[in-house]
């Protein structure tokens, strides 16, 4: 299952993103599985920051019910780079947003969602939000001549202790 939300964000809300992803240190080292070496760069966006509560805010409104928040960060893809496909848990929910502008065709940069012995490409439209089940198999493609970022926050099902 996924879903597309186009302009998400307003102009300036969009334009905020961009820039905290545009400045905003970066780790390499992060694997998607035990079994694949690391690939990108990646930013996690601590609880404090603005646009951590902006993208919640925004969310709730969303979010299936019986999902709690648990990670939220900035994925970061060097020009051809080729990441690997990957789930991002047995349940819950992935949201991946696309802030950066001037996207066309010929600029790569899709998600990959792997469905039924299929592959469907998600173009990332500038300001869009993709939501899917996170054990869904997928993984970024990257921008022909640029680097490309994408939000990713994550939604696990509500874990009840008796």
């Amino acid at each position: 299952m996924f879903k597309i939300y186009d302009d998400f964000f307003d102009i300036e809300q969009q334009k905020n993103i961009l820039n905290y992803c545009l400045e905003a240190p970066y780790i390499y080292g992060e694997v998607d599985t035990d079994d694949t070496p690391p690939t990108g760069f990646v930013h996690d966006i601590p609880k404090e920051e603005k646009i951590n509560g902006l993208f919640r805010a925004k969310l709730k409104r969303i979010v299936p019910k019986g999902m709690v928040f648990y990670r939220m960060y900035i994925n970061c893809f060097a020009p051809k780079e080729i990441p690997y496909f990957h789930t991002d848990g047995d349940d819950g929910i992935t949201f991946l947003y696309y802030p950066q502008y001037d996207w066309n065709f010929n600029d790569g940069g899709e998600t990959q969602l792997f469905v039924e012995d299929n592959i469907y490409g998600v173009v990332p439209i500038s300001n869009r939000l993709l939501m899917f089940d996170a054990n869904l198999l997928h993984r970024a493609t990257t921008f022909r001549d640029r680097h490309r970022f994408t939000v990713a926050i994550k939604y696990e099902e509500e874990k009840w202790e008796l």
